[in-house]
């Protein structure tokens, strides 16, 4: 839930409440509901409230713990903090709200930034301290909640949204060739604490920073599961397994029922989504709103799948809702979608989420998401292809199977002085998957997707796009046991029955047959694969624009050939390379960057 920003100066010059206020403004849709500021010498925080715990204005932002010592602003939700203030009441802790923003900051009160350690949830905070002058950030451990930062001589600024940041005002927005190269390599992905721009940086997930007052800074990540496996589940069956899945997930998706506002479900109709309603029904919900989108056939290719949702919405008597989409609305919504990400995004289905979250806003303010379960239990085709190679050819094999081009390709594209001198994007592969930790080839794989691509690409996505309609998404395949428990259970049980084994074995006990052995699904949107006329208008528009010849960050030759014929060419794992560059030339003047 909500949004914040703020800064902090090193310089010894106040902080600038305007610029807090501005962020504030462009924050509006993460937080309907309400807002505040608050400053005092070198630092300023700024809050947009989306009321989902403790309605009443004691829970309002930014929030100063009783002795005054502490001011915070908090975005997310601990699942946790009804058991959490207990503990912390028998501590000796007193509480004025039933808020779990009061939560976070007695509980930094009480064990200082191993506070996370605490936490079961999603979330990103910003903590002044008063007496230290001392700040602290911190994002959850998946990387749910996004921490966006803009660091400039004598100051640092830091919101929930890239485009908040650019609100403030006095940002580099020149373009950083890595993070180009990672966006054209790795289907959009930029790693933290990258982003295109090189005035801007994102906080990893897992992370706490203390910034002092002089301005330097030390990092602490406090979560990494290990990709191995462990002593406690040695001699574990396929069928305990499959237990142990099961009533992890189960207690994953009773943990995100906790609010004071009724929760939703998005039913896609897969697999995933669909055990989230089958464990709510099982836990005795009734009348559980649910909501899928479709899209307009186009190309011979079929644009919803709501033969599944209804069989799931009719098995469990859930209150279902569907969204048809025809494609002339895709090219329209588009711009409202752009203009809801914090970075440039290609995946097709978030105009699918940023339509549907529209709709459900109306309806609810908080609900489950299937989102994660791929990347985590290994559903994905390509994964039984990244397990046959050997651990030391794990980097090589990923990069073939997964990038959508070489780096030679990507010299072939860019602006001769945007290309790096070397295939960054492989070497961050390389290096994150010689970190000790992970046992098998499959186990580096998993281990970069879930803690590095589903942040930025998946996640990012669900949060940007359900957010700026101030509806809340709770993603209960990455509570963090659950994840710690995905990555210790055997490869071959995950790529078992074409991808997700374990999981297909735990849904057969609670969901129809059909569901379970379905062929797998997405969130498909025709009118970008096959580049619909009213979606092609608006990719040449995009960049013919003078705005875009100035740039100039792709060679005309290149772009001449793909605008000549725009759904012919494809890049390795099959996307629409025309929409690749065109999406970021788009989000480029959205956003209004020169």
């Amino acid at each position: 839930m909500c949004g914040l920003s703020g800064e902090i100066r090193f310089d010894g010059r106040p902080a600038d409440p305007t610029a807090v206020e501005r962020m504030n403004e462009q924050l509006e849709g993460r937080g309907p509901d309400g807002q505040g500021t608050w400053h005092r010498g070198p630092v300023a925080l700024g809050h947009r409230r989306l009321k989902i715990i403790d309605l009443t204005d004691r829970g309002a932002q930014p929030m100063t713990d009783a002795r005054g010592e502490l001011t915070g602003v908090f975005n997310g939700c601990v699942y946790n903090y009804p058991e959490l203030r207990e503990e912390l009441r028998a501590l000796g802790h007193r509480f004025e709200s039933t808020s779990d923003t009061e939560v976070v900051l007695k509980a930094y009160r009480q064990w200082g930034t191993d506070c996370v350690d605490h936490f079961k949830g999603m979330f990103a905070f910003a903590i002044a301290e008063h007496r230290t002058g001392r700040l602290v950030l911190a994002r959850d451990r998946l990387g749910i909640k996004p921490l966006y930062l803009a660091h400039t001589p004598g100051r640092l600024r830091f919101a929930s949204t890239l485009p908040a940041l650019l609100a403030a005002g006095d940002v580099d927005t020149s373009l950083d060739p890595a993070a180009l190269h990672q966006y054209l390599s790795w289907h959009a992905t930029v790693a933290a604490p990258r982003t295109v721009l090189n005035g801007v940086r994102k906080l990893p997930p897992a992370t706490v920073r203390v910034v002092e007052p002089d301005g330097t800074h030390r990092d602490h990540c406090y979560w990494q599961p290990s990709y191995t496996r462990r002593d406690e589940y040695a001699g574990m069956s396929a069928d305990e397994w499959r237990d142990a899945v099961l009533e992890a997930l189960r207690t994953a998706v009773r943990r995100r029922m906790v609010a004071d506002v009724p929760v939703g479900v998005l039913l896609s109709g897969g697999l995933d989504s669909s055990l989230i309603v089958a464990l709510l029904a099982d836990e005795g919900q009734r009348g559980l709103k649910t909501f899928s989108v479709g899209f307009e056939s186009e190309g011979g290719e079929e644009g919803d799948e709501f033969a599944y949702s209804d069989l799931v919405a009719g098995e469990f008597g859930t209150d279902h809702r569907r969204l048809m989409v025809p494609s002339h609305r895709v090219s329209t919504a588009l711009e409202g979608a752009v203009a809801a990400m914090s970075e440039p995004m290609i995946s097709h289905d978030v105009v699918a989420f940023h339509l549907l979250a529209e709709q459900v806003s109306k309806e609810v303010k908080v609900v489950q998401s299937g989102q994660g379960a791929d990347e985590v239990f290994a559903g994905y085709h390509w994964y039984p292809r990244l397990a046959d190679t050997t651990r030391e050819d794990e980097p090589r094999r990923y990069a073939d199977t997964y990038f959508d081009r070489s780096h030679d390709d990507v010299a072939r594209i860019l602006r001769p002085d945007l290309v790096p001198g070397h295939d960054v994007s492989g070497r961050f592969v390389d290096a994150h998957m010689a970190v000790p930790g992970a046992e098998t080839a499959l186990d580096a794989a998993l281990r970069l997707d879930t803690h590095v691509m589903l942040v930025d690409d998946p996640v990012k996505r669900v949060d940007n796009m359900t957010m700026a309609w101030g509806l809340e998404a709770r993603v209960p395949f990455l509570d963090h046991e659950l994840v710690e428990l995905a990555a210790a259970c055997p490869p071959e049980l995950k790529l078992a029955d074409g991808g997700k084994g374990v999981l297909k074995a735990a849904g057969r006990k609670l969901l129809p047959v059909e569901v379970v052995d379905r062929p797998k699904g997405y969130f498909p949107v025709p009118a970008i694969r096959h580049m619909a006329g009213p979606v092609l208008q608006r990719v040449r528009e995009a960049l013919e624009a003078p705005e875009a010849r100035r740039r100039g960050l792709f060679r005309p030759s290149y772009v001449s050939e793909l605008l000549a014929a725009p759904d012919a060419h494809r890049t390795r794992r099959g996307n629409n390379a025309l929409w690749q560059i065109a999406l970021l030339e788009i989000w480029l003047q959205t956003h209004g960057i020169k």
